[in-house]
Protein backbone atom coordinates (compact mmCIF):
# COMPACT_ATOMS: atom_id res chain seq x y z
CA UNK A 1 0.00 0.00 0.00
CA UNK A 2 1.47 3.41 -0.62
CA UNK A 3 2.08 6.14 1.17
CA UNK A 4 -0.92 8.70 -0.04
CA UNK A 5 -3.26 5.36 1.05
CA UNK A 6 -1.86 5.39 4.66
CA UNK A 7 -2.39 8.83 5.28
CA UNK A 8 -5.81 8.80 4.15
CA UNK A 9 -6.43 5.85 6.57
CA UNK A 10 -5.05 7.82 9.56
CA UNK A 11 -7.68 10.67 9.02
CA UNK A 12 -11.06 10.96 10.24
CA UNK A 13 -13.91 9.82 8.44
CA UNK A 14 -15.45 12.83 7.90
CA UNK A 15 -12.43 14.28 6.43
CA UNK A 16 -11.57 11.34 4.62
CA UNK A 17 -14.87 11.11 2.73
CA UNK A 18 -14.57 15.30 2.15
CA UNK A 19 -11.15 14.83 0.25
CA UNK A 20 -12.18 11.90 -1.41
CA UNK A 21 -15.37 13.75 -2.94
CA UNK A 22 -12.81 16.72 -3.66
CA UNK A 23 -10.97 14.28 -5.47
CA UNK A 24 -13.89 13.14 -7.50
CA UNK A 25 -14.87 17.05 -8.35
CA UNK A 26 -11.95 17.57 -9.54
CA UNK A 27 -11.47 14.47 -11.94
CA UNK A 28 -14.71 15.32 -13.12
CA UNK A 29 -13.70 19.29 -13.83
CA UNK A 30 -10.30 17.66 -15.68
CA UNK A 31 -12.26 14.59 -17.82
CA UNK A 32 -14.68 17.99 -18.61
CA UNK A 33 -11.81 20.51 -19.41
CA UNK A 34 -10.01 17.05 -21.80
CA UNK A 35 -13.10 17.07 -24.05
CA UNK A 36 -14.26 20.38 -24.07
CA UNK A 37 -10.49 20.50 -25.35
CA UNK A 38 -10.77 17.66 -27.47
CA UNK A 39 -14.11 19.22 -29.21
CA UNK A 40 -12.78 21.97 -29.43
CA UNK A 41 -9.52 20.86 -31.10
CA UNK A 42 -10.74 18.52 -33.67
CA UNK A 43 -13.84 21.30 -34.68
CA UNK A 44 -10.94 23.90 -35.73
CA UNK A 45 -8.96 21.65 -37.58
CA UNK A 46 -11.63 19.56 -39.58
CA UNK A 47 -14.89 21.26 -39.58
CA UNK A 48 -14.63 23.54 -42.64
CA UNK A 49 -18.29 24.57 -44.04
CA UNK A 50 -21.33 25.88 -42.10
CA UNK A 51 -23.68 25.26 -45.22
CA UNK A 52 -24.72 21.54 -44.01
CA UNK A 53 -25.94 20.49 -41.08
CA UNK A 54 -24.24 17.26 -40.99
CA UNK A 55 -20.00 16.44 -41.34
CA UNK A 56 -19.12 15.56 -44.61
CA UNK A 57 -17.19 12.00 -45.18
CA UNK A 58 -14.11 14.04 -45.07
CA UNK A 59 -14.62 15.84 -42.08
CA UNK A 60 -16.13 13.28 -40.05
CA UNK A 61 -12.65 11.13 -41.20
CA UNK A 62 -10.83 13.98 -39.87
CA UNK A 63 -12.42 14.12 -36.76
CA UNK A 64 -12.05 10.73 -35.89
CA UNK A 65 -8.43 10.66 -36.54
CA UNK A 66 -8.14 13.45 -34.30
CA UNK A 67 -9.90 12.03 -31.91
CA UNK A 68 -7.65 9.16 -31.92
CA UNK A 69 -4.66 10.66 -31.95
CA UNK A 70 -5.67 13.16 -29.09
CA UNK A 71 -7.05 9.79 -27.01
CA UNK A 72 -3.34 8.06 -27.55
CA UNK A 73 -1.62 11.39 -26.95
CA UNK A 74 -3.48 11.45 -23.55
CA UNK A 75 -2.98 7.83 -22.87
CA UNK A 76 0.96 8.24 -23.41
CA UNK A 77 0.88 11.29 -21.19
CA UNK A 78 -0.84 9.83 -18.13
CA UNK A 79 1.20 6.69 -18.45
CA UNK A 80 4.63 9.19 -18.30
CA UNK A 81 2.84 10.69 -15.54
CA UNK A 82 2.17 7.33 -13.65
CA UNK A 83 6.08 6.62 -14.04
CA UNK A 84 7.23 9.48 -12.84
CA UNK A 85 4.68 9.61 -10.16
CA UNK A 86 5.87 6.11 -9.14
CA UNK A 87 9.52 7.39 -9.56
CA UNK A 88 9.05 10.14 -7.16
CA UNK A 89 7.55 7.87 -4.81
CA UNK A 90 10.49 5.19 -4.81
CA UNK A 91 13.16 8.35 -4.32
CA UNK A 92 10.76 9.58 -1.21
CA UNK A 93 10.72 5.78 0.27
CA UNK A 94 14.01 5.61 0.08
CA UNK A 95 14.99 8.78 1.95
CA UNK A 96 12.62 8.06 4.54
CA UNK A 97 14.17 4.61 4.75
CA UNK A 98 18.10 5.93 5.19
CA UNK A 99 17.01 8.18 8.19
Amino acid sequence: MNQAMEGLEQLPEAQRNELMQKIEEMQVRDSLRMYNGLVERCFKDCVESFRRKDLDSSEEKCVERCCQKFMKHSARVGARFAELTSAAEQQMQQIVNQK
